[in-house]
């Protein structure tokens, strides 16, 4: 298990409902009309740039159909690609292989074009600061999406609301920063608490009850460059500085520049574009003799 991986209890969930899904009630009618002997040999291509992810997603659509179909990686996740590039080959039954097709296309291209949309981020950031993601990701997904981020060079934020605290401006109805803060300390001791700004001042209240993180939401990186001036000359120098909101590739260079520690986006989840990769089929009809099928 490497470090671009989901927990292989995710992979095998999320597989197993999105097959429920496709197969319906009565399975793949239009595949049952391929001989029962075919076998075949597909390639996974790329057909533009980017970064690919998902490929134990993929690999497991075919496990859970036929566990003598067989996947071979070429390339592994975090791993770049150009047009034409071929990513992998699954061989075995022609009809598992057409019915896993569009799932394990479904999963590879929606994660790699996560991972890519990550890796254009944190190119266009710079080395100085970190990208992270959030939690605006699709339901049910959110491990898979994360471990792309992870695949395309990015660092995830909270997996869940049980991670840390995120005071945001919902939940300061009513009550201080420094009194919100104190009673996360009471409540959760040892967790971080951050504290989401969109002024100076709450900035310095945020420091003043020695938060963990601050927040800077929706501010320009002029103001994010006095917020961070105001922090580094503070008692709590280490408290780290968030930038989200408004973040997009042209001015993510300009946040790093203005001090951030990290810059979060939900851009590289929510809105990525899918990566294009084909699958492209060579069929024959012969004796399956199992993994690997034959020439």
């Amino acid at each position: 298990m490497t470090a671009f991986d989901a927990p292989r209890e995710v992979v095998r969930d999320a597989v197993a409902r999105a097959l429920a899904e496709d197969l319906g009630p009565l399975g793949d009618l239009t595949a049952a009309l391929v001989p029962a002997d075919a076998v075949a040999r597909a390639a996974i291509v790329a057909r533009a740039e980017g970064v690919i992810a998902g490929t134990a997603c993929a690999s497991e659509v075919f496990a859970q159909l036929d566990d003598t179909v067989t996947v071979h990686w070429l390339v592994d996740d975090g791993g770049n690609v150009g047009p034409g590039a071929k990513v992998g080959e699954v061989n075995g039954r022609l009809r598992s292989v057409l019915t896993g097709e569009r799932t394990a296309l479904n999963f590879l291209c929606h994660l790699s074009g996560v991972a890519t949309a990550t890796h254009w981020f944190v190119e266009a950031a710079g080395s100085a600061v970190r990208v992270l993601d959030t939690r605006k990701t699709l339901p049910g997904l959110r491990a898979l999406e994360k471990a792309a981020v992870r695949a395309g060079g990015g660092t995830n934020h909270r997996g869940s609301l049980s991670d840390f605290v995120l005071l945001k401006d919902n939940h300061l109805a009513g009550v201080t920063i420094g009194d919100a803060v104190r009673r996360s300390r009471a409540l959760w001791p040892g967790r971080a608490v951050e504290v989401e700004c969109d002024r100076l001042e709450q900035v310095e209240e945020a420091i003043a009850a020695r938060a963990t993180m601050v927040l800077l939401d929706n501010m320009t990186p002029d103001e994010v460059c006095a917020c961070v001036a105001v922090v580094r000359a503070s008692q709590v120098p280490e408290l780290l500085v968030e930038v989200s909101g408004g973040v997009t590739l042209e001015n993510v260079r300009a946040y790093a520049d203005a001090g951030a520690d990290v810059v979060s986006t939900s851009v590289i989840t929510q809105s990525a574009p899918a990566l294009d990769l084909g699958f492209d089929i060579a069929a024959h009809t012969g004796v399956d003799r199992g993994a690997g099928g034959g020439e």
